[in-house]
């Protein structure tokens, strides 16, 4: 198999970023070039080190390592085929369930089940593998943007809750574990890893304290900032919203070479610390920008030699395009990976394309890829029919990476060196072009959600659940929902979900507001475990009810059939996006409320509620 790029161990005159650019390029090239043949050997490598796991032997595969076997006999799954063997390892049962080599922790996926956030079981060596795939990522970038190496990159990064399972072993969301493992922490000297961040700030569990040293020190190194970014382009814009509420906090701090006294985690401080000094014209500089009345631009103002924002802005991201665009004065928006929980998958070796025409390569040696074709429900609203379990034929007609045909949709399913065996992601990729032997996909949509803020992804069924929920308020006052629908506002941020109710009201009695305000936090509370962190920690505002006038529901179906919908197959959409629609119910809204009150959330499944959760 290639052999991965290397890393130099110490910062050294030796040295070269050309060099360790080209070796990066190269194994692009070599892996994309030998992508079945490498996917055979990663499939064998997995089969044969897991021979004799209980999963694999419970299916039938008796030690076989070729693919035709593997396909044949090993079913095509969902999280919820494996979440009691999840479950037994999660409860401490260390024997060799699903992989041979020990589970070193649980990465907490977005996605859900029963409410509660997936727990993807992962291995030690692979965060050598995240680490292979972060590496490729600037040899690539400079190929288009040279001498990035001679600054630094304003990266808003942060760590989130972790938990113990019942069993001892942690559970935290992917890019917590990568950033408090060696890999980042101690990560060898690299140019295109100097951030104006200090660890400690990341590293910081408080995320005002960790959002208002990451600025201050970004801030006072305006200068030297090449590139900027976060990983979602919500936490991108939500550290813009942060520096226009307390910009007369930091530039105080800069004035004077101080650090206030909120910070008090002394990590923080003595990092911040050591990076600060009393700089009065800077101060005055970002005073200036900042009491301007409008903030167009203010990324190119405070930071005038960035040249991309990198972020992902693909999927539901792309709602923050028309945001960011405002904010930068049209930079580029670069989206540079593809990863999951699950896995890390790809890169985009086109980083300065448009955001609508980004796609990945995904790199042969991460994991096993297969990918099953998606049918589109034409007829009404070109929607995805994805079945959720598949049979027979069904699972026999799932296609390798290397013959994938272009233009075609499928969803990803993986097989992975920490347990997971043809997996289904839940991502809807379309094949964009090819690297070589390799294809490279565009991410058309997360399977099923209707909803996403942030990192939140909320489906209809969950929607229909919370809303039933809800409606057991209005009971009392005689009235009942006819009809309703929701959408993803990022007018505001943070952005926050919105739900359209049309009502039928027979009782005399007004509803108070104070019932709609107990429906939206009813809503919220049946939420899933994703959604509410998301509001405690306000990447995610409060949840609002609109209720509009009778008849409205039947004006939308009006607007949609004469936009071409067939008036036996309409059914009301549960979540609009078309900017006419939106328009459509809001001109129709009578009152609104919003939610009074965060929902609860405590880190860790309900079923952990006896094991401490940590910090």
């Amino acid at each position: 198999m290639p052999e991965a790029p290397k890393k130099p161990q110490k910062a050294s005159n030796s040295y070269s970023v050309a060099e360790t650019n080209k070796k990066a390029l190269q194994f692009i090239e070599e892996v994309t070039t030998k992508a079945d043949e490498i996917q055979k050997r990663v499939l064998a490598e997995i089969l044969s080190r897991n021979a004799h796991v209980e999963y694999l032997q419970r299916n039938g595969l008796k030690g076989q390592t070729d693919r035709e076997t593997f396909k044949k006999i090993m079913p095509v799954i969902t999280y919820e085929d494996i979440q009691e063997d999840i479950n037994r390892i999660a409860d401490g049962d260390k024997s060799p369930i699903l992989c041979s080599h020990p589970i070193s922790e649980f990465l907490t996926s977005s996605g859900t089940s029963g409410g509660e956030r997936k727990l993807m079981p992962t291995i030690e060596e692979e965060l050598g593998r995240r680490s292979l795939l972060y590496s490729l990522l600037m040899p690539v970038m400079s190929q288009y943007v040279p001498n990035l190496e001679k600054g630094k990159g304003m990266y808003f990064l942060f760590i989130k809750s972790e938990a113990k399972t019942p069993g001892g072993l942690l559970a935290r969301p992917v890019l917590t574990s990568y950033y408090k493992s060696s890999h980042f922490k101690e990560r060898p000297y690299d140019p295109y890893t100097n951030y104006t961040s200090p660890n400690e700030t990341i590293l910081c569990y408080d995320s005002y304290q960790s959002m208002y040293s990451q600025m201050l020190c970004g801030l006072f190194q305006n200068q030297e900032v090449l590139r900027v970014g976060a990983v979602f382009a919500s936490g991108f814009i939500r550290a813009i919203r942060f520096l226009e509420k307390h910009w007369t906090l930091l530039c105080h701090d800069i004035r004077t070479g101080t650090l206030n006294e909120q910070i008090t985690d002394l990590s923080v401080r003595q990092s911040v610390m050591r990076i600060l000094k009393p700089d009065p014209g800077l101060a005055d500089f970002i005073e200036l920008e900042c009491s301007k009345v409008s903030w167009q631009g203010i990324i190119t103002r405070l930071w005038p030699n960035t040249k991309y924002i990198d972020v992902i802005v693909t999927g539901t991201m792309s709602q923050y395009i028309p945001t960011l665009d405002y904010y930068s004065n049209g930079l580029p928006l670069v989206c540079t990976m593809y990863a999951s929980s699950e896995c890390y998958f790809g890169v985009n070796l086109n980083p300065l394309c448009k955001p609508s025409e980004v796609s990945y390569t995904l790199i042969p040696t991460m994991a096993y890829f297969e990918f099953l074709p998606v049918e589109r429900n034409n007829e009404v609203d070109d929607s995805i029919s994805m079945p959720k379990s598949l049979n027979e034929k069904e699972q026999q007609e799932l296609v390798d990476l290397a013959h994938v045909k272009l233009g075609e949709e499928y969803e990803l399913v993986v097989t992975t060196y920490g347990g997971l065996y043809r997996y289904r992601v839940g991502d809807i990729l379309r094949v964009a072009g090819f690297k070589n032997k390799a294809p490279q996909f565009k991410f058309i949509c997360r399977k099923n959600v209707v909803l996403s803020i942030d990192s939140d992804k909320t489906d209809e069924v969950e929607l229909q659940n919370a809303v039933k929920n809800a409606e057991t308020h209005l009971m009392p006052f005689d009235a009942q929902l006819t009809e309703y629908t929701s959408y993803a506002d990022t007018t505001t941020i943070p952005g926050h979900y919105v739900l359209f109710w049309e009502l039928n009201v027979n009782g005399s009695t007004p509803i108070p507001p104070s019932i709609f305000e107990d429906c939206c936090l009813t809503i919220e509370e049946s939420l899933n475990s994703v959604y509410r962190q998301g509001r405690v920690s306000d990447s995610i505002g409060a949840l609002e009810i609109k209720i509009v006038e009778s008849g409205t529901f039947d004006k939308l179906m009006d607007y949609a059939i004469s936009l071409g919908a067939s008036i036996n197959q309409y059914k009301t959409p549960r979540c609009v996006k078309f900017a006419p629609i939106i328009e459509l119910l809001n001109a129709r809204v009578m009152s609104s409320y919003f939610s009074p009150k965060c929902p609860k959330w405590v880190p860790g499944h309900k079923q952990w509620s006896s094991i401490d959760s940590l910090p």
